[in-house]
């Protein structure tokens, strides 16, 4: 069985990232068969050429040769025989590998798809392949955590996840990105830079990325199955606040007047202070942060010891559950991010650009942190396809 994101994660960190396991390298680290680096995006190699292919299952990107039958391939090391997504050869560039025996066309990433844009618009091809690139970086991590990602297009109807591209039309209304029992819809327009940055700006946002929409989104799809109905909506009630409060007045009121003046003791971001829907949603997308980069950073080898970043270091009287049996790692996951955001935040501004991560943790936001990573871990642990009723 292939190691889960986060126990890779652990076994880098252990019980103090400043202990160097050297010999040991986060999955997102890829290499061809030539030795250079190849990167989760790449369908063939900068250096020889050879295609290269994702394997979900196996969480890793391989050089490919031509499998004995048409179409299709062999990956290094595998003797699988494999095929090409069938949106290999579109505007979305797919890179990810089905099973050759399979006889679905799409991978397991593209099958979410319910509306892709209208190819014909102009630009919408150029959306369509920078939401995919977003889509793929997502849901390859979300299968690297161990949580359910099933189809609600062909899979599983009730339970699943699907999304929707969709494009305003000239003569409105304004296509919203949002989440609906299992529905993302996303407007394909935030692929446009100049256009997410003008919304950035009208927002007063310190952050927004096409990659940051779809975490927070999915965090919505998250607390449907992990939490609803299920032994930690109690203990997110103590925690977020009780999501029974009215929704549309909770946004009617922080569009009028803002969020509340001591927002940043308690949140991670001023929307997140908005309901306790958009805080577990916020919370949510800053652990996906979290773990991805600094998983990335430490398969390249960055190591505490190689920084000299000093901290305040949160303790354990900033945690949800002190007492619980991952809360020393997970202490010192968050501790190695804020050294190693601190270190890339001045590399940024050596470059004259924005903050790398411009955000601040208080304890509460740690508390709400790991209480998702606890939400996480249970649902890896468990197996368990979700707690709907």
């Amino acid at each position: 069985m292939v190691a889960t994101l986060l126990e890779t994660l652990g076994q880098l960190i252990g019980a103090n990232w400043k202990q160097r396991e050297v010999a040991k390298r986060y999955s997102r680290t890829f290499l061809c068969r030539c030795g250079r680096h190849i990167f989760f995006g790449n369908i063939v190699c900068n250096n020889c050429q050879a295609p290269l292919g994702y394997l979900p299952s196996e969480d890793t990107l391989l050089s490919l040769e031509p499998g004995p039958e048409p179409d299709t391939w062999l990956a290094d090391g595998n003797q699988s025989l494999l095929k090409y997504c069938g949106n290999r050869d579109t505007p979305a560039q797919c890179n990810w590998m089905l099973a050759a025996s399979e006889p679905r066309s799409l991978c397991i990433a593209c099958g979410l798809n319910r509306t892709i844009p209208d190819l014909d618009r102009e630009d919408n091809a150029r959306y369509w392949g920078l939401l995919e690139v977003a889509k793929r970086r997502l849901v390859s991590q979300l299968l690297a955590l161990g949580l359910p990602v099933k189809s609600k297009v062909d899979e599983d109807e009730a339970h699943g996840l699907m999304f929707d591209f969709l494009r305003s039309p000239p003569e409105g209304p304004r296509v919203l990105t949002g989440h609906a029992d299992g529905l993302i819809t996303v407007n394909v327009e935030e692929a446009d830079s100049v256009e997410r940055e003008k919304m950035r700006l009208e927002l007063h946002e310190p952050y927004r990325t096409l990659l940051g929409h779809f975490r927070h989104e999915v965090g919505h799809y998250y607390w449907n199955r992990l939490v609803l109905n299920g032994p930690w909506l109690e203990p997110f009630r103590a925690l977020f606040g009780d999501e029974r409060a009215d929704y549309a007045e909770a946004l009617k009121a922080n569009y009028a007047n803002g969020p509340p003046a001591d927002w940043a003791d308690r949140y991670i971001s001023s929307y997140a202070s908005t309901h306790p829907w958009e805080d577990w949603a916020e919370t949510w997308a800053h652990y996906l942060h979290v773990v991805d980069s600094l998983g990335t950073a430490l398969g390249f080898g960055l190591d505490a010891e190689d920084l000299e970043a000093a901290i305040q270091p949160f303790e354990s009287d900033a945690l949800y559950a002190p007492a619980d049996a991952g809360a020393e790692r997970f202490l010192s996951l968050l501790n190695s991010w804020i050294e190693m955001t601190m270190v890339l935040n001045e590399l940024a501004r050596s470059m004259g650009q924005p903050d790398f991560y411009p955000f601040v943790m208080s304890k509460p936001t740690v508390a709400k942190l790991q209480f998702v990573h606890m939400v996480v871990e249970h649902q890896r642990s468990s197996g368990e396809d979700g707690l709907l009723g």
